[in-house]
């Protein structure tokens, strides 16, 4: 074999290197690269205050272990769930995690996630240490207009006598996804009214508000009307439509026309009865005065309410503050075509007498020396002897009685020893009152 000299060695070393013959040496420098999926998340249309969720993959396809170590989103109508930071990723290994959507204005947003990943230089000294991976973010925020509904959209009052009322309630509700503003009531129809509506007024979704709405008829027969409630709902002007018939009043007839207590001891007090009938239309009696102050009424509790044909009896009471005559009226007052009805009221007021019973007897037949009276409050007894000392006439007057009182008397002879007879027969003495 013919050795070569060292210089050929070199220029054939050079030739193989130039023609592309004998060992390759490699050189290559690894990233931290993670797929992601979807690459973009578009959230399309989403109602305003509402939320909207999607996935989101990311997968390692590098021969090393990969961390995310930072990740934050632009787009404050974005956001991420079950994303914990730092994550590593092993080689092949996917994570998954939602982006949420909630859009607080009206219209198109854009925003994207952004993620650092790392992988570590002493897997491989040749592998490039970061590398930023964004998913860009969009979607669109729809705000739909709050619906106003109403409990009924027609209020129906019946028949209401003139000069009466009557009320039912109305509900508002907002059943959409805004906030709902009454700005107005528009009120159509002179015998109705709203009550407790303060504007305006705004409703969040869900909330409900109650009214009052009130029927009053002025006139006999049907009376329509509506509320045309006016808001920045979807379905803005609601309207309510009203009716109610108005009903002829009532007569209110008082029986007897007028009442005369006579004559009351002063202080003390006297009772009468009136009847009330209602003739036609129900009457509702609101309110009962009297022009004296002597006069009241007792026991009754007011409002009153009859129906046609049906009645009800009132107590007075005279309770004169002096003596002397009082004449005085009884004002009713009530939802009857004759209102005020009146009433007449005298009586007297005297001053207390005090009562007394005069008792008298037929005289013994035998010799007497006196007579003792007795006085029970039971027919039959007991009885009490009244007199002092013997009575020596056959007369007696006994003014120690009250009035309203029932007393019975019986009397005895006493002859000259003392000795006492046995009871005459009874007397009787209803005392008035008082």
């Amino acid at each position: 074999m013919k050795d070569l000299n060292p210089h050929s060695i070199i220029v054939f070393a050079l030739l193989a290197l130039a023609t592309g013959w004998g060992p390759t040496l490699n050189a290559s420098v690894a990233t931290a690269h993670l797929d992601a999926g979807p690459t973009a998340i578009n959230f399309g249309e989403t109602l305003v205050g509402r939320s909207q969720t999607q996935s989101e993959t990311l997968t390692n396809t590098n021969g090393v272990d990969v961390t995310i170590s930072q990740g934050w989103v632009n787009g404050s109508q974005f956001q991420v769930s079950g994303l914990h930071l730092p994550l590593t990723i092993a080689p092949g290994e996917s994570i998954t995690f939602n982006v949420i959507f909630v859009p607080t204005t009206n219209g198109g947003v854009t925003g994207a996630l952004n993620l650092t990943a790392m992988v570590s230089s002493s897997q491989d000294p040749n592998v490039d240490s970061t590398s930023p991976l964004v998913i860009p973010l969009s979607g669109t925020g729809i705000a739909v207009p709050g619906v106003l509904q109403a409990t009924a959209l027609a209020l129906s009052f019946g028949s209401v006598q003139v000069g009466g009322s009557s009320t039912q309630s109305e509900t508002l509700s907002n059943s959409g996804d805004s906030i709902v503003t009454i700005t107005d009531a528009n009120l159509t129809g002179s015998a109705f009214n709203v009550s407790g509506l303060n504007l305006p007024l705004s409703l969040v979704p869900g909330q409900s508000f109650t009214i009052g709405v009130v029927f009053t008829p002025i006139s006999v027969g049907l009376t329509a009307g509506n509320i045309s409630v006016v808001s920045n709902a979807s379905n803005s002007p609601l309207t309510i439509s009203l009716s109610g018939t108005g009903g002829s009043p009532g007569q209110l007839s008082v029986t007897p026309t007028s009442l005369d207590f006579g004559s009351v001891v002063v202080g003390t007090s006297a009772s009468l009865t009136v009847t009330l009938t209602v003739i036609g239309s129900s009457v509702t009696v609101s309110s009962i005065t009297t022009s004296s102050p002597e006069f009241r009424l007792s026991g009754s509790v007011l409002p009153i309410a009859l129906e046609d044909g049906q009645s009800t009896t009132l107590t007075f009471t005279f309770t004169p503050l002096a003596s002397g005559t009082d004449a005085a009226s009884i004002y009713f007052v009530s939802s009857a075509s004759n209102s005020p009805t009146l009433e007449s009221l005298t009586g007297t007021g005297i001053l207390s007498q005090p009562h007394r019973v005069d008792l008298s007897w037929n005289p013994s037949t035998s010799a007497v020396g006196g007579y003792n009276i007795y006085r029970g409050e039971a027919s039959g007894g007991p009885y009490t002897k009244i007199n002092s000392a013997f009575n020596a006439t056959t007369t007696y007057t006994d003014d120690k009685v009250q009035g309203g009182q029932t007393y019975f008397y019986v009397t005895t002879a006493v002859d000259a020893n003392g000795t006492e007879s046995t009871y005459s027969n009874q007397a009787q003495a209803v005392i008035p009152a008082p």
